[in-house]
């Protein structure tokens, strides 16, 4: 049996555009994808034989702060556009603590990607796609590779 690859990708600041300010997509206004990031993505998943997973980050989801009415719609719409477009996800990993938190489950830490530790997976063949440090230390975490996403800034 043939081991699975995953893509394993961020999402704000990889795949849309991370609002400066707050840093929250919290609103249909607020989003806003990465020029080719639909095209491209759609076209990694007709040529390669990855599994996708998206691992974000998304602080405090569900407080006062970031409630879940405002996520979800943004979300959904992201999710919507992206199938539209021939790429959907197999997977969803959502952190909601914040980084003072320091729990296992936020990246670059593993503890939500656990089921992926197993003869099923092949993670040295696997990648992580993102935009920051913690996203190249998750694919140090997981023994997998890194995709470092830079702006010009």
């Amino acid at each position: 049996m043939m081991k699975k690859r995953v893509l394993f990708i961020d999402r704000d600041g990889t795949i849309i555009v991370e609002p400066p300010g707050d840093f929250q997509v919290d609103s249909l206004e607020k989003l806003s994808f990465y020029p080719r990031a639909i095209t491209n993505l759609a076209k990694i998943q007709a040529f390669t034989n990855f599994e996708m997973a998206m691992v974000t980050n998304q602080d405090g989801l569900g407080t006062s702060s970031f409630q879940e009415d405002t996520f979800w719609p943004a979300q959904n719409k992201m999710i919507e556009t992206l199938a539209a477009e021939g790429f959907t996800f197999n997977h969803f990993h959502i952190d909601r603590s914040f980084p003072e938190e320091n729990r296992p489950t936020r990246k670059p830490g593993t503890a939500m990607l656990q089921n992926y530790f197993s003869q099923e997976y092949d993670l040295p063949n696997s990648f992580v796609i993102g935009d920051r440090l913690t996203d190249v230390l998750l694919a140090k975490n997981l023994g997998s590779k890194a995709i470092w996403i830079t702006t010009p800034e």
